[in-house]
């Protein structure tokens, strides 16, 4: 007489049960648009520590802005001092942390080469990306 049941164990529906979990874990974030949401709320973070930066430099520096002789590494060399830890990568875009410098007002992206654009003559500080933003399509990242 064979007794065997033709049916799942409990540790394999607690299995199957965990990779249900997991994958909802990971979609879920996709489905509700939380990460692109993080994604801009991280660049506004980011852009604001920087144009903080910019601030505590001139006030320190009688209000003469960040050099830039060497665009990148003179920018961060000056603003370095202001900036706890590393200076940040931009999230969107190029996605690196080099800051192509100019003196047009006001900044216009490029999308070409660098994650950030500094405007030497205003201190304008912006996202070197004009595409637009994941949790609002009226917004370009340039103009946050």
């Amino acid at each position: 007489m064979n007794n065997r049941r033709n049916a799942f164990t409990l540790i394999e529906l607690v299995v199957v049960i965990m990779i249900l979990g997991i994958l909802a874990g990971v979609a879920a974030p996709k489905f509700l648009s939380v990460s692109a949401d993080a994604t801009d709320n991280g660049l506004k973070q980011s852009l604001s520590i920087i144009r903080d930066a910019i601030e505590l430099h001139a006030a320190d520096n009688g209000g003469a802005l960040p050099p830039c002789a060497n665009p990148t590494t003179s920018f961060q060399d000056a603003v370095k001092d202001h900036i706890r830890g590393f200076f940040p990568s931009s999230p969107v875009g190029m996605k690196n942390n080099l800051v192509k410098v100019s003196a047009a007002d006001p900044l216009v992206a490029d999308d070409t080469v660098t994650g950030w654009m500094y405007n030497t003559t205003t201190g304008e500080f912006i996202c070197n990306s004009s595409a637009k933003t994941t949790s609002d399509a009226t917004i370009t990242y340039e103009e946050l």
